[in-house]
């Protein structure tokens, strides 16, 4: 019991502390900073005080343990995947300590939050539908609705096996991921809601057909095939992509969806023809969004940059690691760019001639940004310190179970 006690007051105080870093329309991705076991699920009482959970995301996370296990596992996936692809740009998908995506997502409607919001819509579709198929939801299992003959490059096969519940997955994904969104129609919440389907739609796009053979002696005399998740890098991939051509938007006049914020170049279309032309160049498969980014040199904690300070760039490379674009075109230095650490000195003087030259130290080393980390989630515990032994409280008080 006391054991049981301890645990679910650091869950507690953790949670609420982390509230105060992550933007209310994202609390579910809180979900990924608890320890959700696969037999017992979330437990009631946490769904209840995660801050910021809508009522149907509250219900949704007391109704299906195992889907927010699920969940869970897919946010993780979802930053390390992001933390991948992106590791030699200047914004290298990191932020503040334990934060999640943190202040970037709250403030800009910028490309890189177009990318996050759909990574972590993609990753919790994507292991929703694995856990279905593996037998780890209880409401779902395999996608047995394809039946009968199909046809592909290599001939004729029969739909079988465990195909991924693709279906099930997107649909959960909509009701809890979508939910505060939907009920706020501005124009972040559009543009939230768009990325989020363009994340769906790259799982979907992605899926893989594969076979098994049937014959004698290893011949494939008949196939068996079903629909396959494909790895997730591959969902990565794609995202990235969509992101290099991300489309900026504005609200239409009208309120309803979003159009291309250049398309008064296209004043001289009229009528049905302008609206059809507006309409085709805004598809739910970009990655959309509103505001410039900032260009991540600097720390700057209103964006949630933490400045390229401490990154390495290659001299050789034309790419976004270039020492030309990762130090942001100031003075370079064979030793690194924190100058004053040993350990940074003696790996490339090691190297000698050869070494990358990286950013020389700025105003925000990495120390400083640790500690930087560390006094932003010390005040968020005084405050939410409070907040959990109120709510504890009343709890005991009114007899309500744990």
């Amino acid at each position: 019991m006391g054991a049981c006690w301890r645990w679910c007051w650091s869950s507690l105080l953790a949670l609420v502390i982390l509230s105060n870093l992550v933007p209310q329309m994202n609390a579910w991705w809180l979900l990924s900073q608890m320890q959700i076991s696969a037999v017992g699920g979330s437990s009631p009482a946490l769904c209840d005080l995660i801050p910021g959970l809508g009522r149907r995301q509250r219900r949704l996370c007391q109704l299906h343990p195992d889907v927010m296990k699920a969940i869970s596992d897919g946010i993780r996936r979802g930053v390390a995947e992001c933390q991948r692809q992106f590791s030699n740009y200047r914004w290298n998908c990191t932020t503040v300590e334990g934060s999640g995506f943190g202040r970037i997502m709250l403030k800009l409607g910028s490309r890189e939050a177009a990318f996050v919001y759909a990574i972590s819509t993609a990753s919790v579709v994507h292991s929703i539908a694995q856990s279905c198929s593996s037998g780890q939801i209880v409401d779902c299992s395999c996608d047995r609705r394809r039946v009968g003959r199909g046809r592909d490059t290599e001939g004729e096969f029969s739909w079988g096996g465990c195909s991924d519940n693709l279906p099930y997955a997107i649909s959960f994904s909509r009701k809890f991921v979508d939910a505060r969104d939907r009920r706020s129609r501005d124009g972040r919440a559009l543009m939230n809601l768009h990325n989020n389907r363009a994340g769906r739609k790259a799982v979907k796009r992605n899926l893989r057909t594969q076979c098994k053979c049937h014959g004698v002696s290893g011949s494939c005399a008949t196939r068996t095939c079903w629909k396959a998740l494909p790895h997730f890098t591959a969902v990565g991939s794609d995202l990235n992509k969509r992101y290099q051509e991300a489309l900026k938007v504005t609200v239409n006049p009208d309120g309803e969806g979003l159009i291309p914020a250049d398309h008064r170049r296209f004043d001289f279309l009229y009528g049905p023809k302008a609206a059809m032309f507006q309409r085709k160049r805004v598809s739910r498969a970009d990655l959309v969004y509103f505001e410039p980014s900032p260009d991540y040199c600097e720390a700057d904690m209103r964006t949630g940059s933490l400045g390229t300070a401490g990154r390495q760039c290659n001299r050789t490379s034309n790419g976004q690691d270039s020492c030309d674009i990762m130090c942001c075109g100031e003075a370079m230095t064979q030793l690194g760019c924190n100058a004053t650490s040993s350990a940074t000195a003696n790996l490339f003087g090691a190297a000698g001639s050869n070494a990358s030259p990286v950013r020389k130290s700025s105003t925000f080393t990495p120390a400083k940004r640790r500690r930087l980390s560390r006094i932003v989630l010390a005040v968020s515990t005084r405050v939410a310190t409070s907040y959990v032994i109120e709510t504890l409280g009343y709890r005991i008080q009114s007899g309500e179970a744990f």
